[in-house]
């Protein structure tokens, strides 16, 4: 039996870094480049249209956004704005994607075949680009853009940015271990303070204002705003090892299913050094309120390189440096889904198809649907199948039967039973 393998759904001229998927569109928009080096790699964001053919999910480009000299390796959606991180700094856009009707649809058809891209301007000024394609008008424009990393290093990098539930602030990361906090759309800084004392691996916003921030110091810590409430402890109830030491690679917060204001939180953890025996990873789920450590379980020996939370908060998706993506349940961290190096580089980042607007109607039979892309410049779909039950219809049929057989049973083995 072969390799299982994941269909591929778009090839970008240029490594892929940061996807997210709209949901009222069902636009999935992914990114990346190949940086400011004269290489004759570009970089952009595509926004792709996915469709339901023939009861396969596929992605065609929509439209092209050239973003010049910088690649955008992060990404955050709200509504219709995307907040991307290019180099230092964080770029703010906004797309409105329409369908033509009639006439309209028909002349921009007869035009242009295809894509008719016009050139934006830099990253850092307003400007825009628009595209028609199959009776579908898409705009991007180019907002506000700001430095958001100020490290001392020679390659200061914005490495995280997230958006708060009611999307009016963004906050970013880098390697400069600060973390700033903007109004949206106009990237006012409203806030700023040293969170660890080494890079910013990844943050999550949540409600209430509770801001999780996890480093490239090993550490992990809630705050309320610039105020720390607590530091968490991933091993307090889990497993010990006197000679590997671990950091914290990823944090998300999550739903809790069927309860609507319940809240997780979930983090990976993955050896600090390279280490030849390839000690485990560990996932661990987290009460969103207190902040203890529910559950912690060994999630492989591939050293993990992103996280995404489904909109439920039923599954967690994961990609790892040699290319591997996988599908946990998030109750229990199980492992429900495993495609072996599906990429032949490191998986930058996942995503999962949203629960609502578009996203039913796309998923078709299948129980979720997990988006990937990598340095690869492939973006990948992973399909979990639904897992059936049994008909209720069925099971009373089935206990008619046995309870039929088994007078049968007794009659044969004791005549006159009945």
């Amino acid at each position: 039996m072969g390799r299982r393998q994941a269909p591929e759904l778009y090839r970008a001229p240029f490594p892929l870094y940061a996807l997210r998927v709209d949901p009222s569109t069902g636009l999935l928009i992914v990114a990346g480049g190949g940086g400011a080096a004269k290489t004759g790699i570009k970089n952009g964001v595509h926004f792709l249209q996915l469709e339901q053919i023939d009861g396969c999910l596929s992605a065609s480009l929509l439209h092209s956004h050239d973003t010049e000299t910088r690649a955008t390796m992060n990404l955050a959606l709200a509504g219709d704005i995307l907040a991307a991180g290019q180099d230092a700094h964080c770029q703010l856009l906004r797309f409105r994607a329409h369908r033509q009707k009639g006439n309209k649809a028909e002349k921009a058809g007869s035009k242009e075949q295809g894509l008719r891209p016009r050139k934006g301007a830099a990253p850092a000024k307003k400007g825009g680009t628009e595209t028609q394609r199959d009776g579908v008008e898409l705009k991007v424009e180019n907002l506000q853009a700001v430095q958001t990393d100020f490290g001392l290093q020679k390659d200061i990098l914005q490495k995280v940015v997230c958006f708060n539930p009611d999307n009016t602030l963004i906050a970013t990361g880098g390697t400069d271990g600060h973390i700033r906090v903007w109004k949206v759309p106009t990237l006012v800084k409203i806030l700023e303070f040293k969170a660890h004392e080494d890079e910013i691996e990844d943050l999550a916003l949540g409600p209430g204002g509770k801001l999780v921030t996890v480093g490239r110091d090993r550490k992990a810590f809630v705050w309320q705003k610039d105020q720390l409430i607590t530091q968490l402890h991933w091993q307090e109830n889990g497993p010990t090892f006197s000679n590997t030491s671990y950091r914290y690679r990823a944090c998300r917060f999550g739903q809790v299913p069927d309860q609507p204001a319940g809240l997780r939180l979930f983090t990976v953890q993955i050896p600090h050094k390279h280490l030849q025996q390839h000690p485990p990873c560990y996932l661990t789920a987290w009460d969103g309120s207190t902040f203890l450590p529910l559950r912690t379980k060994s999630c492989g020996h591939e050293v993990i390189s992103c996280l995404s939370v489904s909109e439920s908060g039923t599954f967690l998706g994961l990609g790892t440096i040699t290319g591997s993506v996988a599908i946990y349940i998030a109750f229990s961290l199980q492992r429900l889904y495993y495609v072996r190096e599906s990429h032949s580089f490191v998986v930058t980042d996942v995503a999962f198809l949203p629960e609502k607007g578009r996203g039913p109607e796309l998923l078709g039979s299948h129980e979720t649907a997990l988006f990937s892309v990598a340095a690869d410049s492939r973006c990948q779909l992973h399909l979990l199948p639904s897992r059936r039950s049994v008909p209720v219809w069925l099971l009373l049929l089935l206990c008619v039967g046995l309870i039929f057989v088994t007078i049968l049973l007794l009659q044969s083995a004791f005549p006159g039973f009945l």
